[in-house]
């Protein structure tokens, strides 16, 4: 059996019961969250949000896309040309490590220009390696996630890039 992650949309704001259900099934869930903080009228809140509205990732097979359909919340199966959209494992770990150490991040589905190759060399994420951009007179370390067409950007200060390989075009 040839287990993929994925890509489930999720009517609004749904995504915490629709991973809920899934894992009630039996079935690995990846579902990304952040925290912030809302402002209303008369208080301040910390909050915990998918990072990616709509969207939660289910490690499963083919055969048993269906299954996972069946679930109150569940819209459907994300598709590229007619191919159920997929995410790679290295993305998961990828994102589940940038989660974990508490940056800031977030996402942009816009289609950002190809940047430079970079490893960053202090901080949280130090050792990893990816696309620095430039957007808005700051840089961010970009992590492209093709299968739902988002970009997380980090913002990162230039100083703790060093350039693998610049642009070409």
């Amino acid at each position: 059996m040839d287990y993929q992650w994925f890509v489930l949309y999720t009517t609004s704001r749904a995504e915490k019961k629709v991973a809920t259900r899934l894992r009630e099934r039996g079935l690995e869930v990846y579902l990304p969250m952040i925290e912030e903080i809302r402002q209303w009228s008369d208080r301040k809140k910390k909050v915990q949000k998918a990072l990616f509205n709509g969207y939660v990732f289910v490690k499963t097979t083919k055969p048993n896309l269906w299954e996972a359909l069946q679930v109150p919340g569940a819209v459907k199966f994300v598709n590229f040309s007619g191919e159920h959209a997929t995410v790679r494992q290295q993305e998961i770990d990828t994102i589940h490590r940038i989660l974990e150490t508490g940056v800031a991040v977030e996402t942009d589905g816009s289609e950002i220009e190809k940047g430079e190759q970079v490893k960053i060399l202090g901080g949280p994420l130090q050792g990893m390696e990816g696309e620095c951009v430039n957007k808005g007179n700051s840089d961010f370390f970009i992590i492209r996630i093709p299968g739902i067409n988002q970009n997380l950007l980090i913002s990162i200060e230039r100083k703790f890039l060093q350039v693998i390989q610049e642009i070409r075009k």
